[in-house]
């Protein structure tokens, strides 16, 4: 199974997205839709709200006065604090039996409008933002949907800025255009790199990507953050700390457009441990790697847990490595020490480029390795580097 997370501003056509994701096979959690069933008349929900809100947020009939409440509960951050802690956990436990009930190979499409407000983009394994400017998205909202304009413009200051959006987006898709536009986008989106994702995922394979080296992507340290949250979430109490290691941590230089993370955890036993969460979060295990090359006497401790990625569109590997092992440690030092110098970092990405042409990538730079270890502990004690 492979979830989803769906979100944008209200009137940017999250709708829209949904609906074709629904038409090409995905099956569709809407948080919209959820919220609404959790406060009809005579659920929990409805009666917290009555409590918190007053009898004046319900109609005539019994039945939930959107208006109304929205008025209310809109009106400040501590009304707004209340609703939303009324609503989530209720709205929270409805989409889990939902999902409970699809088939074990579905692509589940969560759409929840207040994803990013409710923290809730590093449980997915892939996060999709659809966005139209703020004037667009009030002309909208007044034309579809009878907001005022003073009603649409404080919804959407309600809500999470572009910026916030933007911080958790592995997709952005800008609806500035038509609606046709907008399906294309989807379409192709589902197509290119959500369907063969959930490919991936059922068949346990990580992403394969040819080795290339790429000039430096300021967009590496995002995707990296991104990645070391949603990590950070699926191994819970488990990862003792998650950092972006590698040629991509390392601001200004050319690499392979692979982002590399190391999950470090208390033993191999506890990296084990984690294989199905990772699964879920979308990185299955890679088994014929199970060890970093040595270049101490004390092989065993060089030992590791591969996974990798199964998004086309994002290849990231991820290592999980004993806490105070010299790979653990060497993984944290090396970009320190290549971030530090200017000539060991041109020297690297010589033997890199050079590795391009051989058979094996990886076993082709291991004699620069070798001689490289010593040199970074060295640079490291002379001026009092740690992990």
């Amino acid at each position: 199974m492979l979830r989803i997370g769906l979100s944008g501003g209200i009137g940017a056509g999250k709708s829209t997205v949904s609906s074709t994701f629904s038409e090409l096979g995905g099956i569709v959690v809407d948080g919209d839709v959820i919220a609404r069933e959790v406060v009809e008349p005579g659920t929990e929900g409805l009666e917290k709200l009555v409590e918190a809100f007053g009898q004046d947020i319900l109609s005539p009939d019994g039945t939930l006065n959107r208006p109304a409440l929205a008025a209310i509960a809109f009106s400040d951050d501590e009304k707004r604090a209340t609703l939303n802690g009324i609503i989530h956990p209720l709205v929270g436990k409805r989409r889990e039996e939902l999902i409970a009930a699809a088939a074990g190979d579905a692509v589940i499409i969560e759409d929840i409008p207040l994803l990013v407000e409710s923290q809730m983009a590093p449980m997915f394994p892939l996060v999709v933002i659809v966005h139209a400017d703020e004037d667009l998205r009030v002309s909208r909202l007044i034309e579809y949907r009878g907001f005022s304009e003073d009603d649409a413009r404080a919804r959407i200051k309600a809500q999470a800025t572009e910026e916030q959006r933007r911080a958790v987006a592995d997709v952005w898709l800008d609806n500035s255009g038509d609606a046709d536009e907008l399906v294309a986008k989807a379409r192709d989106l589902w197509h290119q790199r959500i369907l063969p994702f959930a490919h991936n995922v059922q068949r346990r394979e990580r992403a394969r990507v040819a080795p290339d080296i790429v000039a430096y992507d300021p967009n590496w340290p995002d995707q990296a953050r991104r990645a070391v949250a949603r990590l950070t979430t699926a191994c819970g109490h488990h990862a003792r700390r998650v950092d972006h290691v590698g040629s991509t941590a390392v601001v200004g230089m050319d690499a392979k457009d692979v982002i590399d993370i190391q999950v470090t955890v208390e033993s191999l036993a506890a990296a084990d441990g984690l294989a199905d969460a990772l699964l879920a979060a979308g990185y299955p295990t890679v088994r014929e790697i199970t060890e970093d090359n040595p270049h101490t006497d004390d092989k065993a401790r060089w030992q590791k847990r591969f996974h990798a990625s199964a998004d086309p569109c994002r290849p990231t590997n991820v290592h999980l490595r004993v806490d105070g092992w010299p790979n653990q440690q060497f993984a944290l030092l090396f970009p320190a020490w290549l971030a530090a110098n200017p000539d060991v970092r041109q020297e690297y990405l010589g033997i890199k480029r050079d590795a391009l042409n051989a058979p094996d990538y990886a076993d082709a730079k291991e004699p620069w390795f070798r001689n490289a270890y010593p040199r970074a502990r060295q640079w490291a004690d002379e001026n009092g580097w740690q992990a």
